[in-house]
């Protein structure tokens, strides 16, 4: 289990615990068979789930360094290939978030940049790259039926973190909520996270809107914030036994069904 107690919203505080998700996330997939399926990420491999996700880091890097007002092709980005050597994985993956905090320190956190939800922040992209971590790593740890442990104030602000995204995207084939129809999720970590651990979805169109609160829904969704986070993101089947679902389950299941993956 990750030993951070807390996520801020500075850069001081997210690298140690990007770097740290990153090291759980390499370990994972150079101890593994490269050509290992991952069910989650269908069609893909354990090489090509760790490509993934250090190519995407030293994307980000890229985006920042030269603060991009529009999208970088993930071709062009510098060394971007996984290095077959599985020694050579840990240290090629530690590169890229080592690449990406140093251009955020560089150009500055508030500087604005290319996101795929609009211009943000530089830093913004710390903290997306540290939740990219983290539910990979569940990824890579279902695929080699390993156990998944995240502090539960990490999993909570990665949910949070992913309604964040959905806001700015479209449903897929429609609507992720219709009819008024809200969801509330709760959960039941024993150290208490307080409003942090609760979350109520309404519909805003053909995307959603969120806030912190307890709110009657049209369904509730109740498990710990590591199992939300897991079924939202749809790791985790909602008819799983860790998870209750009270209230319409169709409503859960067409919002995971229009969420983009």
């Amino acid at each position: 289990m990750t030993g951070i107690d807390a996520v801020g919203r500075t850069p001081a505080e997210i690298v140690p615990v990007l770097f740290e998700e990153n090291v759980l996330f390499a370990d994972l997939v150079r101890d593994s068979d490269p050509d290992l399926p991952v069910p989650t990420c269908p069609e893909w491999t354990m090489r090509k789930l760790g490509t993934h996700v250090g190519r995407g880091d030293r994307w980000a890097a890229a985006i920042v360094a030269t603060r991009a007002t529009e999208r970088v092709d993930t071709r062009d980005v510098a060394d971007g290939k996984a290095p077959s050597p599985a020694d050579e994985f840990g240290a090629w993956m530690r590169g890229g978030v080592a690449a990406l905090a140093e251009a955020v320190e560089k150009v500055g956190p508030d500087t604005p940049v290319w996101t795929f939800t609009g211009p943000k922040p530089a830093a913004w992209w710390l903290r997306r790259r540290l939740h990219e971590q983290t539910v990979h790593r569940a990824d890579a740890a279902i695929a080699v039926g390993a156990g998944f442990d995240i502090a539960p104030v990490l999993a909570a602000d990665g949910l949070s973190e992913w309604l964040d995204l959905l806001t700015a995207r479209p449903g897929v084939g429609g609507p992720m909520l219709t009819d008024d129809a809200s969801m509330h999720l709760h959960s039941h970590d024993a150290d208490g996270l307080g409003s942090a651990g609760e979350w109520v979805v309404r519909p805003d169109g053909d995307t959603i809107a969120w806030d912190h609160g307890h709110k009657k829904s049209a369904v509730a969704v109740r498990g710990s914030a590591a199992d939300l986070l897991l079924t939202i993101l749809r790791r985790l089947d909602a008819e799983d036994p860790r998870v209750e679902v009270l209230g319409d389950r169709a409503v859960l299941s067409s919002f995971l069904d229009a969420t983009p993956f």
